[in-house]
């Protein structure tokens, strides 16, 4: 799960064209550069005084830390000033390439840049219907953004989009397919063969909460 997990990091940095995922001895940590997110923190397999420490030494508002167990285990792990994300899933699926095909009154455009890409379904006269894309990352990649605007619900388009994106995944070599779900989200999935890995939870520091970093230590797994 755990290497899974790393390319689902990894992925999504490709996705969302930020900087690399960097070694930390908790996990990964992602530049982001964005003001409702700096920093993205991933907890790969880290115990829990080696998270509070991690935490404890956050002082940038809008930090983001997750992790990869339920919310009841890592809420201990965060004081007041961190707010909870919505929870989530990661999710993995083997790929397979299928047949794609647009319903009636809409079509499906590709596009490929710097290891991303995108799929956007069209309504009649080009308005967005829904989108989705991928980052590649050696022989897995990461489905990320996968939308479909309200007036275009349940009508199959994000079954449209995951197999567009699938072709275009196997096209580039990727074997294994990751995404992080909502709750809403993952029973689409599972309708499509994914599989739940594992819970994933998310906290973020508010502004009012941005302090004096404590003392950090990294605290091996006993």
């Amino acid at each position: 799960m755990w290497d899974l997990a790393r390319s689902w990091v990894e992925g999504w940095a490709v996705s969302r064209k930020v900087a690399e995922p960097v070694e930390e001895p908790w996990g990964l940590s992602i530049e982001v550069g964005l003001p409702g997110q700096p920093v993205r923190h991933v907890l790969l397999d880290a115990d829990a005084a080696t998270a509070r420490g991690l935490v404890g030494a956050v002082t940038r508002p809008a930090t983001c830390v997750k992790g990869f167990l339920a919310p009841e285990v890592m809420a201990p792990w965060f004081p007041d000033g961190w707010e909870p994300l919505d929870p989530g899933f990661l999710m993995a699926t083997d790929l397979r390439p299928g047949s794609v095909r647009a319903p009636d009154g809409y079509t499906v455009a590709t596009e490929t840049s710097g290891g991303v890409v995108s799929v956007r379904v069209l309504a009649a006269g080009g308005e967005p219907a829904a989108r989705g894309q991928i980052g590649l990352a050696g022989g897995s990649c990461v489905f990320d953004q996968i939308i479909t605007e309200a007036a275009h619900q349940r009508r199959g388009l994000g079954t449209l989009v995951m197999g567009a994106l699938t072709d275009a995944a196997v096209a580039g070599g990727a074997a294994t397919g990751t995404l992080g779900a909502t709750v809403q989200g993952r029973a689409l999935y599972e309708t499509l063969g994914w599989k739940v890995l594992a819970p994933l939870t998310g906290y973020t520091l508010g502004p009012a909460a941005a302090r004096r970093p404590a003392p950090y230590r990294a605290t091996a797994r006993q």
